[in-house]
């Protein structure tokens, strides 16, 4: 059979910190590995080994906030006192050549991605309850208590907005949840809208 013209898969993944979210996307993208992560615009200098333009494009304040003001941005953010950005052009132009792209990204950033591109696949991982997450935080000994208070009212503040996520999956037991998030980019990958050519290519056919 002809090979099918597929657009690509646009899945954003966001939870709060704690609830395994890292570990569910390296999961994800072994056994999805023609995932792509889309290459970010930042204002901060680059790390030893980092390649302007393979690891990020690298950019002044001034350039970042001149391309932030011409909505070049699908979504961007400060953090730390540098500015982050993903080009919308380049997520468009990705989607359209076929490429699925998945973005590890907070709440803020999903809701600015979901107004800007107005597409997405947008998925938020729970943790089974407040108490869990706190327990997890405190066995990764990375945090003090103070910055864990922090992340534990952050936690609050995106489950209060977790409405504007299309699935929702509680990070319970890890096997159940992986099985669940695959089981959604199966699914997704099968609806007719990201390859809209089939019937005529399968009608084509003699």
């Amino acid at each position: 059979m002809e090979k099918i013209n597929r657009k690509g898969l646009l899945v954003i993944i966001s939870a709060p910190s704690g609830a395994g979210k890292s570990t569910l996307i390296s999961l994800l993208k072994r056994d999805f590995p023609k995932f792509e992560f889309s290459i970010s615009y930042t204002t901060r200098e680059p790390r030893v080994g980092e390649i302007h333009g393979r690891d990020y494009f690298f950019v002044s304040k001034k350039e970042f906030i001149k391309l932030k003001k011409e909505n070049f941005f699908a979504e961007w953010a400060e953090v730390h006192g540098n500015y982050y950005g993903t080009p919308k052009e380049a997520v468009l132009k990705a989607l359209k050549q076929g490429k699925d792209l998945l973005f590890d990204i907070d709440v803020q950033g999903a809701m600015q991605i979901k107004q800007n591109l107005n597409k997405g696949i947008f998925i938020f991982i729970f943790p089974p309850s407040l108490e869990e997450l706190k327990r997890r935080l405190e066995k990764r000994n990375t945090d003090s208590p103070e910055t864990i208070n922090i992340r534990l009212a952050n936690a609050k503040k995106e489950i209060q907005e977790a409405n504007i996520f299309d699935y929702w999956i509680i990070n319970d037991k890890l096997e159940a949840a992986y099985l669940q998030l695959k089981s959604i980019i199966i699914a997704e990958k099968l609806r007719p809208c990201f390859f809209p050519d089939l019937p005529k290519k399968i009608l084509e056919q003699t």
